[in-house]
């Protein structure tokens, strides 16, 4: 299968890539390898799929590696680029498009909130638009469990309520929800929205709470511990959630009477963990005690998360990784990395 992955060259577009291509896909990846984190991150992952720097640097420019041959093609773009990408989706002839590229972060979306609205609402478009020009079968996309807002009946289901986020950033995922419905509606094509839930694991991002904690811890820094640490998450190892992905791929909705062949799902651990046990995990793993600052809840956060993931389940998902196993996975690759 020729699969389009946007955001390759991000944590989980990278993780997905190197699932699909030893699974015998071709791929092509896009990525605009944007600097809100360090961009030699980013690279770096790209060298792990076969790709050199030198030739992921410039804009608009095929490159291929030995590692996968022709079987993975990648090229720096944006999704804003109202010529370059149509003329890809024209040029690639693809069956399938999983859209993973987006402006990520809670906190981030409140100092600057164009990035957010030109990546994940504009940008989302231009994807929407090549999928309905270009007979694509089924799109994927990345949503995320900050849609639930401040929910308090837990697990969150994909039946629950979602109209009041409470950061930009949960807004525009809710927005891709909304658009990909109405062109699953008006033109008939296949769409799956992916509500991620906390996702960690080797190759994170620099923003992300594990990273931050286990680089305080080497250096010796206070950790912020935000709520007094009086939170939980449904941890998520990155291993399930691209597991999750492809399960997905492969079982796209049908139209059912007047219904569109449109899905949500949840990928999560269904296990939610508190904020304290996870530090806990993170300092056996390093063998060392972290120094916590505790402050108050931060704009736009959530106190708890936990995902119902029975509907995912049903297709054959599981959830195998605690966190005391993807910790130490990730204290490994950091201390390889750093």
């Amino acid at each position: 299968m020729k699969i389009l992955v946007t955001g390759a060259a991000g944590f989980i577009g990278f993780h997905l890539s190197q699932l699909l291509l030893e699974k015998g896909h071709t791929i092509v990846g896009i990525d605009n390898i944007n600097d809100y984190y360090d961009v030699n991150l980013k690279y770096a992952r790209l060298k792990e799929l076969g790709i050199a720097q030198k030739d992921a640097e410039e804009f608009l420019t095929f490159s291929t590696g030995e590692k996968y041959g022709k079987a993975f093609l990648f090229v720096r773009m944006n999704l804003e680029d109202r010529k370059a990408l149509p003329e890809l989706f024209r040029n690639q002839s693809f069956e399938v498009v999983v859209n993973l590229a987006a402006q990520a972060g809670v906190r981030y979306s409140i100092e600057n909130p164009e990035a957010y609205v030109d990546s994940n609402i504009v940008g989302f478009l231009n994807v929407l638009e090549g999928c309905r020009n270009n007979n694509i079968k089924h799109l994927l996309y990345a949503s995320s469990s900050s849609v639930y807002g401040e929910n308090k009946k837990v697990p969150f289901s994909t039946v629950d309520n979602v109209d009041f986020p409470i950061s930009l950033y949960a807004a525009t995922k809710k927005s891709n929800e909304l658009m990909a419905h109405t062109y699953s509606h008006l033109y008939g094509y296949a769409t799956t929205g992916l509500r991620f839930f906390t996702v960690y694991g080797p190759w994170g991002r620099p923003d992300m709470a594990i990273y931050l904690f286990a680089d305080a811890i080497a250096k010796d820094k206070t950790i912020k511990v935000f709520n007094n640490g009086n939170m939980s998450r449904d941890f998520t190892y990155i291993d399930d959630i691209v597991k999750g992905i492809e399960i997905l791929l492969q079982n796209p909705p049908k139209k059912i009477g007047d219904r569109p062949a449109y899905k949500i799902s949840n990928i999560g651990n269904g296990d939610p963990e508190s904020l304290s046990d996870f530090i806990k995990a993170i300092e056996t793993s390093y063998g060392k005690e972290a120094k916590k600052e505790f402050l108050p809840m931060q704009a736009g956060d959530v106190p708890q998360t936990w995902a119902d993931i029975s509907e995912i389940e049903k297709l054959g998902y599981k959830s195998t990784t605690g966190i005391d196993k993807g910790v130490a996975q990730f204290i490994k690759w950091f201390k390889s990395y750093s």
